[in-house]
């Protein structure tokens, strides 16, 4: 069955979605049709309100109500310690573990030679930068421990190399994303973690 244009169109958009397929769109939108009208507009209102409530951190690049976030504004974290993760989820995930008392950068990627993505692609200017305007003793860094997570690691070490840098130790399993880490896992990895 073909459906009516606009519902097709509601369907295209939300396959765009990660790991979202056409028949989990389809379900999404048929979900939607059968939801109050009250409803699907306070979704609507959240989404059309999403670019100006939420902004990237001009430090550290996390989506924030605020800039500085409360993280990078917070005078009681240690501001010589930073932490590179990939995403502004991993972030989340360490702040759980209540382990880490430093600060963020996130680099939105990872070094890929399948995909093109190399370091002129990723903000490592902009974290020279924060490094040298910050004080940065320590950059521990947090990335899935994959191929690209392993390339991204070595080069940071490679580019900064009058800088202590630590990993997360290996009590994470290879392969496996931080998003997905339990809290105890991630708190001994950061506890325990490695030089590099």
């Amino acid at each position: 069955m073909k459906y009516p244009a606009y519902i097709q169109e509601l369907i295209d958009h939300f396959s765009k979605f990660p790991s979202v397929g056409p028949k989990t769109a389809e379900r999404y939108v048929f979900y939607l049709l059968k939801q109050k009208p009250q409803q699907i507009q306070a979704l609507a209102l959240a989404l059309n309100e999403l670019p100006d409530k939420i902004k990237s951190c001009s430090y550290c690049r996390t989506y924030s109500s605020t800039d500085p976030c409360e993280i990078c504004a917070d005078k009681n974290r240690d501001h010589e310690l930073l932490c590179i993760i990939e995403r502004s989820q991993d972030q989340s995930v360490i702040e759980k573990s209540k382990q880490f008392n430093g600060t963020y950068f996130i680099l939105g990627g990872l070094l890929n030679t399948l995909e093109n993505i190399g370091p002129e692609q990723l903000p490592f200017k902009e974290l020279g930068q924060l490094i040298k305007s910050k004080g940065i003793k320590e950059l521990i860094i947090g990335l899935n421990f994959n191929l690209e997570g392993e390339s991204t690691a070595l080069y940071l070490k490679k580019i900064f190399p009058d800088l202590k840098v630590t990993r997360l130790a290996r009590g994470l399993p290879a392969g496996s994303d931080l998003e997905y880490a339990d809290e105890l896992t991630l708190a001994n990895a950061l506890k325990y973690r490695n030089t590099l």
